[in-house]
């Protein structure tokens, strides 16, 4: 028996180990990531959640996405990517809007690069209910349903949870990432901006792993 608890408190140790290592290794606090004091609870504590602060008005975020979706692609089961649309000004609200209203209607990821290429590609202002309809309506929802869900009080909660997250989250640009609620990336400086969306998703793949670790020492 105390030769299996040894075993066990030599596993531990190991994995301890392994993690301090994974710091040390590539990426340091406080130079590519930064440490919420406060962690934010996460909508599902059993995946290592990986959000996306972004805003469709952004244009670092309409070239991101492409970006995140090839990266979303080749995540593991346990990793869940979740998209907030966060305002600073009044007329970002009917973008926020129409992301939840997106969100809420389940057409959201597949309206997502069609919504950014609207607004960038075509310049076409998305700013009423009617404008959001004509677009969401194509992919297999009425615009009526857009028109009611957009003015709704359900949209109006998650904007306002929206609101409440990136504000503890305490991020005020776009885009930015935070992994599990406590890990905060910011977009890099001083290169191209393709290689800071490369770094920054190569820093979240640093910590998943790095909380895998943790999590696999617990148990």
């Amino acid at each position: 028996m105390r030769m299996f608890i040894a075993l066990i408190g030599i596993c531990f140790s190991f994995s301890v180990f392994a993690a301090d290592s994974l710091i040390a290794a590539k990426y340091l606090e406080g130079r590519d990531y930064t440490l919420l004091e406060t962690p934010v609870p996460t909508a599902d504590p059993s995946k290592i959640e990986v959000v996306e602060a972004f805003s469709f008005t952004c244009p670092h975020c309409y070239r991101f996405e492409p970006v995140i979706e090839e990266w979303q692609k080749k995540q593991k089961p346990d990793v869940a990517l979740v998209q907030i649309h966060m305002q600073w000004s009044d007329s970002m609200k009917s973008y926020q809007r129409g992301f939840y209203t997106a969100v809420n209607l389940k057409v959201q990821s597949k309206a997502q690069m069609a919504i950014f290429n609207t607004i960038h590609k075509d310049e076409k202002p998305l700013e009423t209910p009617e404008a959001w309809a004509d677009l969401l309506s194509a992919y297999g929802v009425s615009k009526q349903a857009v028109i009611s869900t957009y003015s709704s009080f359900i949209i109006s909660d998650m904007m306002a949870k929206a609101d409440a997250r990136i504000k503890a989250y305490r991020i005020t640009s776009t885009p930015q990432v935070v992994v599990n609620g406590k890990y905060v990336i910011p977009t890099p400086n001083g290169m191209s901006e393709g290689d800071a969306h490369k770094k920054m998703l190569d820093i979240a793949d640093y910590l998943v792993a790095l909380i895998r670790i943790e999590r696999s020492a617990k148990h």
